[in-house]
């Protein structure tokens, strides 16, 4: 069994028509006759299908015309003869996506809709095509927004608030599964905060029922009232087909990146925490008093972050978040990070058997020292990096602990030698032959010397890693 993301989108609701009765009956009624049962969601997907469209991405490959030109033993007989000639291959990718600001013409999807996509298109439900520009790209939460060229005759969905979201709620999902066009598939949310999907971090992920096939990644799940309560981005299969486990974006993280998008920033600014946390264990949390393991542990603190500010020490565990239960670091981290910054969250914590209020403020992670991003090209096993000075901020933006100095890698050029050796987006390089590397200035330098072997020291995941590779 694995967790796919579907390869296109869902299509996003609006606005609901509210039936004659719905004013005198609760807001969440189980049908009480067959009148009721046979109601349609026909006036729902109506208003709101004019602002999901399709999203299409395109990526031109030059590739040799000879399948042979790299081939010592053909070039050994025919020389360069035709293999300087070069052929285009386009790469294509399809998706689905949800207009949120009619105005500005803000188109939200998923991501890896997009990614490495040089031209986007988007396509209407009334067959209208338009150029769209990637504005802003958040690999973190798998969204991504687009603005497109031609913001006349749009209609928008609202995005709600997820908070409200209950287990049992009626939601739809509409897309394009499987390219046979625009489908709409009903379910219901069967459960909330799941996190460790495996897409993307700092997300607390709603589950559905709502069949999610190949075809709706980027599409939107959608409540009664016709508003996105998130943005479907992956299934859990084992044939690729839905299997009635589905997983969407909460909204509350779709603003935070829309908002991002709409104020012109290039990166999503999320609040910095400034300390390292570890999940509660059941022997722990018994140990605490507490009737189940759930909670973060404070493993470390960073220094005059804003953590540390708050009073926060070492073995406090943090059981909320404005008084919403956050079950596990990751749950935590999608709570924290949906918060604006320059305000002031108030985290429930468990010290000394005793429970007590923090407040902590929302403050974004500072760039300490400059990037200096330098891409390394000199023959050796670091070839097609590109590191950058650590700093509180760039460690934010990578998902990575926050530390005070050291050399991280920012970018791998594909197909590169550092690629193929198994370098990673994050790697923090230490040491390069018993040297500590500093500065990306100085793993620069450090590689224009010609060796026969490299002992790179670097640390991943916490673990410190030593290899050794020919020069």
């Amino acid at each position: 069994m694995a967790i796919r993301r579907p390869l296109a989108a869902v299509l996003l609701a609006a606005s609901v028509c509210a039936l004659p009765a719905a004013a005198q009956t609760p807001a969440r009624q189980v049908p009480e006759s067959r009148e009721q049962v046979t109601l349609s969601f026909s006036p729902l997907v109506k208003r709101t299908a004019p602002a999901v469209v399709n999203v299409y991405g395109a990526r031109v490959e030059k590739r040799p015309q000879n399948p042979f030109m790299d081939d010592p033993f053909f070039r050994r007989f025919f020389g360069d003869r035709g293999f300087g000639v070069e052929r285009e291959r386009v790469q294509r990718s399809l998706g689905s996506g949800v207009v949120v600001d009619a105005a500005a013409g803000l188109v939200v999807t998923n991501n890896h809709v997009i990614e490495n996509m040089s031209e986007v298109k988007v396509a209407f439900a009334d067959k209208r095509e338009v150029e769209a520009t990637i504005l802003l790209r958040d690999p973190r939460s798998d969204l991504a927004v687009l603005k497109l060229a031609d913001n006349r005759n749009l209609a928008a969905i609202d995005l709600a608030d997820t908070d409200e979201l209950e287990v049992g709620d009626i939601v739809l999902a509409m897309g394009t599964p499987f390219g046979v066009g625009q489908t709409v598939t009903q379910g219901i949310v069967s459960a909330l905060a799941r996190t460790q999907i495996g897409v993307g971090d700092a997300q607390s992920f709603i589950q559905t029922d709502a069949a999610i096939n190949p075809g709706n990644s980027g599409g939107a799940l959608i409540d009664m009232k016709g508003r996105v309560v998130g943005i479907n981005t992956a299934i859990y299969s084992r044939s690729g087909g839905s299997v009635g486990i589905g997983f969407a974006i909460p909204s509350s993280m779709v603003r935070l990146v829309v908002d991002s998008a709409r104020a012109g920033a290039k990166t999503v600014r999320r609040p910095w925490f400034g300390a390292r946390l570890q999940a509660l264990t059941a022997d722990v949390a018994d140990g605490l008093g507490l009737d189940r393991p759930a909670g973060s542990v404070v493993a470390s603190v960073v220094e005059k972050g804003p953590a540390d500010q708050a009073g926060l020490r070492r073995s406090d565990v943090i059981l909320a978040v404005d008084g919403v239960s956050a079950d596990d670091p990751e749950a935590f981290g999608y709570r924290f990070a949906t918060r604006p910054i320059g305000g002031t969250t108030m985290l429930t914590v468990l010290r000394g058997g005793k429970r007590i209020s923090v407040p902590v403020k929302l403050v974004a992670a500072p760039e300490t020292r400059p990037r200096e991003a330098v891409k390394l090209t000199s023959r050796s096993p670091l070839a097609g990096l590109t590191v950058a000075n650590l700093s509180p901020a760039l460690a934010e933006e990578l998902s990575v602990e926050t530390g005070n100095e050291g050399v991280i890698v920012a970018e791998i050029e594909e197909g590169s030698t550092a690629a193929q050796v198994g370098f990673q987006k994050g790697d923090l390089i230490l040491a390069l032959n018993g040297e500590k590397m500093k500065s990306s200035r100085e793993v620069e330098t450090a590689l224009k010397d010609r060796r026969r072997a490299w002992e790179v020291t670097i640390s991943r995941g916490g673990q410190t890693i030593t290899s050794v590779f020919p020069g």
